[in-house]
């Protein structure tokens, strides 16, 4: 099912004590994000997502990156145990919007996931399991879900989708490392180059797949595949390890 639905949060005024080890963490400017992400929700409406806008977490550094704290699948939500234990609170108050939409359960205990694992396909999804997401916390989504359920298991990495995303249910596009991983062999993987990586996480609504600006050569591949590109600056939300993917939760 398309998406017809985009809950967003602003970034938060602690943002720039949000989880990051990049280099260029401590440069990070408020202002800026916002306007990014201002940016941002104006694009989805312009691929005729109806974005409705959460109220801020000023507690919460990192709640703007609102795709990890809940897994959606047909007509059922998951909320997430975030894996990083100062983000569990950005979930707060999230199940009584679901529920609007959606039947909705929470993860329990031991479980940890977090939705920048997850990709998202019609009738299956592929999860990392990583410093964030474990196993128990998958065998729960699946039957919640009532979906088959693939993982991708690398402990070194923080989320799967910032190495690898879906553009369609054939086609998806990756670094090097994970585009030869034996999952995704049955694909048809665009393989970005070391020095654009971070154009590995994009966001496909319709035909239009959304990307990182800065990334022309990953840009090309995809409009190849007869894809439209909207390119977005995300520098401030790089700075906080976040992207494309992170800054929506789709319905």
């Amino acid at each position: 099912m398309d998406p017809k639905i985009a809950l967003v949060r602003q970034p938060s005024s602690s943002m720039r004590k949000c989880i990051s080890s990049h280099p260029h963490h401590k440069s990070f400017n408020l202002t800026k994000a916002r306007t990014q992400h201002d940016l941002y929700c104006k694009t989805l409406e312009t691929v005729d997502l109806e974005v409705i806008h959460l109220e801020s977490r000023p507690n919460d550094p990192d709640s703007c990156f609102i795709e990890d704290n809940a897994i959606i699948h047909k007509k059922k939500a998951l909320i997430c145990r975030m894996g990083a234990e100062v983000r569990r609170s950005e979930v707060e108050g999230l199940q009584d919007v679901l529920k609007q939409y959606l039947d909705v359960k929470s993860v329990e205990i031991p479980g940890t996931i977090e939705g920048g694992d997850v990709i998202h396909f019609r009738d299956r999804l592929i999860c990392g399991l990583s410093q964030r997401t474990n196993q128990e916390a998958v065998d729960q989504m699946s039957k919640w879900l009532e979906v088959r359920v693939t993982v991708v298991e690398d402990a070194s990495i923080i989320h799967l989708k910032s190495h690898i995303t879906s553009i369609n249910e054939n086609l998806l596009i990756g670094t090097r490392k994970f585009s030869h991983h034996p999952i995704f062999q049955k694909f048809k993987v665009l393989v970005v180059k070391e020095e654009e990586k971070y154009a590995a996480n994009t966001l496909t609504i319709g035909n239009v797949v959304i990307m990182p600006i800065g990334s022309p050569e990953a840009q090309f591949l995809v409009e190849k595949e007869d894809y439209e590109v909207i390119t977005l600056d995300m520098s401030e939300f790089q700075k906080c390890e976040g992207a494309i993917t992170c800054l929506s939760l789709l319905i």
